[in-house]
C-alpha cells in the first residue's frame, strides 16, 4: 500500500488549515504505516503556478508549508517529503500524459470552470491542463492509494481513466490504479467573527482567525473574543440550527480533542459560552503551542528545511526513475 498526496504552497497558515489539511495528513501517516504501508506527501508547487504568485512568495510559502508539515508531525524519516520541483519526473510523465489525454476528458473537469469562472480565455493553459500533472503525480509512483475529498473525486477519476487508456493503448498493465482513500470529512473552521464566513487570512480582521505563529496570549485572547450568542448550548448539535458561530466553536474544539460534536455538547449542555470559551482556549493553547514553538525553530534555519526537501526527493527521483524510463522505452522514446 503506497499513498501519494500533495498540497500546494501556502504561507502563515491558520487553524482552519491545520484542522481541515494538516491534521488529517498526519493522522494518515501513522494509520497507514501501522498497517505496513508507504506515505509520500509532497509540496505541489507546480501546481502553485497556475496562478499567479510572485517569486519570493513561492520560494517562501514552499518552505513554510513544509516547516509546518513537520512541526505538526509529519516526520521525513518515516514518511517521503519533497517538492514536485526537485523531481523533474512529475514533469515528464505530465507531458507524455498529455498525450494520453482526451481534450474532452478536460472540458469536463468542474474545477477548471469554477476557477476560471468568466475569465475562461484569460486563465493559463495550466490552470486547464493540471488535472493531468496531478494524474502524473501519483502514476509516477504507483501509488495504491490517493486522499481525496469530495472536490477532487473527479480528478482521480481522470488519472484511472488516463492509465487504463495507456495500458490498454500499448497493451501493458503498466500502471496501477489508484483507488480513492476515503476519510472522515474534514471540518470546515470558519471565521471567529463571522460564522457563515471560511476562516482565511485575506480577512482584514485578525481577530477572525487564529495563526499557527501566535501567541498562547493571542490565541487565548481571540477566542475569548470570538462572536457567540446569548443563548446556553444545547445537548446535541441539532439544537445549533440557525446558530453559525456556536456551531464553528464546537466544531473546533471536537476537532482539537478527536471528539465527535455531539459528545462535546453532552459535557457542555446548558452552559454559556462564558463557561465554555476558557476551555476551549485552554484546548488550542495546549495543541497549537507546541506546534508553534517546533515552527518557529524550524523557520529559524530554511536551509534546513530546503535540506529535507532535498533528502525527500533524492528518495523519490529514485522510486519515479524506473517507472518514467518504462514509459520512455514503451512509448517508442528511448532507443
Amino acid at each position: 500500500m503506497r499513498v501519494v498526496s500533495g498540497i500546494k504552497p501556502t504561507g502563515n497558515l491558520h487553524l482552519g488549515n491545520y484542522l481541515g489539511a494538516v491534521k488529517q495528513w498526519v493522522a494518515m501517516q501513522d494509520d497507514i504505516q501501522a498497517k505496513g504501508g508507504e506515505t509520500m506527501y509532497f509540496i505541489a508547487d507546480l501546481h502553485g503556478l497556475t496562478e499567479w504568485i510572485t517569486p519570493a512568495a513561492m520560494a517562501a510559502n514552499t518552505i513554510e508549508m513544509t516547516a509546518t508539515l513537520i512541526a505538526a508531525g509529519i516526520d521525513p524519516d518515516r514518511s517521503i517529503l519533497f517538492n514536485q520541483t526537485r523531481v523533474s519526473a512529475h514533469s515528464e510523465l505530465g507531458w507524455l500524459l498529455n498525450n494520453v489525454a482526451r481534450v474532452g476528458w478536460l472540458n469536463r473537469m468542474t474545477q477548471f470552470k469554477d476557477k476560471a469562472g468568466k475569465n475562461r480565455e484569460g486563465a493559463s493553459v495550466g490552470l486547464y491542463d493540471y488535472p493531468v500533472l496531478m494524474a502524473a503525480d501519483v502514476l509516477l509512483y504507483n501509488a495504491t492509494h490517493v486522499p481525496v475529498g469530495e472536490d477532487q473525486k473527479q480528478h482521480l477519476e481522470l488519472a484511472r481513466d488516463i492509465a487504463t487508456k495507456f495500458n490498454n493503448d500499448y497493451e501493458r498493465e503498466l500502471f496501477t490504479l489508484p483507488e480513492p482513500l476515503i476519510s472522515g470529512a474534514a471540518p470546515r473552521i470558519m471565521s471567529l467573527r463571522d460564522g457563515s464566513a471560511k476562516m482565511s487570512k485575506s480577512n482584514p480582521s485578525e481577530m477572525s482567525l487564529v495563526k499557527l505563529i501566535d501567541s498562547d496570549e493571542m490565541i487565548a485572547e481571540k477566542f475569548r473574543k470570538a462572536k457567540t450568542d446569548p443563548d446556553v448550548l444545547p445537548e446535541t448539535m441539532e439544537g445549533l440550527e440557525g446558530r453559525a458561530e456556536a456551531r464553528n466553536l464546537i466544531t473546533i474544539y471536537a476537532a482539537l480533542s478527536d471528539r465527535a460534536p455531539d459528545d462535546v455538547l453532552a459535557q457542555f449542555a446548558g452552559k454559556g459560552f462564558g463557561a465554555f470559551k476558557p476551555e476551549l482556549a485552554d484546548l488550542a493553547v495546549a495543541t497549537l503551542g507546541p506546534i508553534r514553538e517546533r515552527l518557529t525553530r524550524l523557520l529559524d534555519d530554511r536551509g534546513e528545511v530546503g535540506r529535507i526537501l532535498e533528502r525527500g526527493a533524492e528518495k523519490a527521483r529514485d522510486l519515479a526513475a524506473p517507472l518514467l524510463l518504462d514509459v520512455q522505452r514503451t512509448m517508442g522514446l528511448q532507443i
